[in-house]
């Protein structure tokens, strides 16, 4: 049955401190705290850095049985080496734990920089590249370099399929070409929505569909109304009945409205989803449980 995880964009922001997270509650703690109002959020940290594998089974821990994880691909990679020449960097990505989440790792989130244009050859090559399941992340993970030597993790908890979704930022990747291609490597086009600013594309181009919502009138700041976050349930639940899983990840954190839209969407999307056993009296109650926090 096609599933929908909602959550943010990471969870250690400072201005969430005595806003979402309750006064007083230890750093460490944090994690825990939105896997126990949320389903799913996105490590972003691995964009920036190489983590270490006592991260990974951390952050594994610390989450319910059926939280999942959303994992960012390395910055080095997207930006600097514009997906040309990875095979090492891929290698160590692989090798710096993220097998250690287990049964708990979701999608691989691979984001393009606005400078770099719609390629097919080298994306090809790239997509090409990447593994499609656990098993095959592990065996790339033991190509990894020196940098990995006495930190790495190269072996799968479990064996499961591995799912990747491409964010572009360039007006070039509007095109048939592009479509086609994610579709022929059964990648997952990523739905951004950023203010206008960037490409918003909702072709279906794998059977997961990846939502990130940077906020739709000021990027990172603004919050979604409540008739924006019916729109966006609507079109969830659309994809749902069309047997697609579902990935929406909140990237609105600067004013901390990031984990209550997403709170109040994952209310939407389970009334929309399961009607006949979420009644009038159901909802009500839920959203008079529901989180409040700042709006805009």
């Amino acid at each position: 049955m096609a599933q929908a995880r909602i959550g943010t964009s990471g969870w250690l922001y400072p201005p969430w401190r005595g806003v979402f997270y309750p006064p007083k509650l230890p750093h460490r703690l944090e994690l825990q705290y939105l896997s126990s109002r949320l389903n799913s959020v996105e490590i972003n940290g691995t964009f920036y850095s190489l983590q270490r594998p006592t991260s990974f089974q951390k952050w594994r821990a610390e989450t319910p049985d059926d939280f999942r994880f959303a994992v960012k691909g390395a910055l080095f990679i997207t930006h600097m080496k514009k997906l040309a020449g990875v095979e090492a960097p891929l290698a160590n990505f692989f090798a710096s734990g993220v097998l250690g989440l287990g049964e708990k790792l979701g999608p691989v989130l691979w984001q393009l920089p606005p400078s770099l244009s719609f390629d097919a050859e080298r994306l090809a090559a790239f997509f090409a590249q990447l593994p499609r399941s656990t098993g095959e992340a592990a065996w790339l993970a033991r190509r990894h370099d020196e940098r990995l030597k006495d930190r790495s993790l190269t072996t799968a908890i479990t064996d499961q399929p591995l799912r990747h979704a491409l964010e572009i930022r360039h007006k070039s990747f509007e095109t048939p070409a592009f479509v086609d291609l994610l579709r022929e490597h059964a990648i997952s086009l990523v739905v951004a929505d950023t203010a206008g600013r960037w490409p918003l594309m909702k072709d279906v181009t794998a059977d997961l569909v990846y939502v990130r919502l940077h906020g739709d009138v000021e990027l990172y700041t603004s919050g979604y109304t409540d008739e924006a976050l019916d729109r966006w349930a609507a079109e969830i639940g659309q994809w749902l009945a069309a047997g697609l899983d579902v990935h929406v990840h909140f990237d609105n954190d600067v004013k901390v409205h990031a984990p209550y839209d997403a709170i109040h969407l994952s209310e939407r999307v389970e009334r929309v989803a399961h009607p006949d056993t979420v009644g009038p009296a159901a909802a009500q109650h839920a959203g008079a449980g529901a989180a409040t926090g700042p709006r805009q």
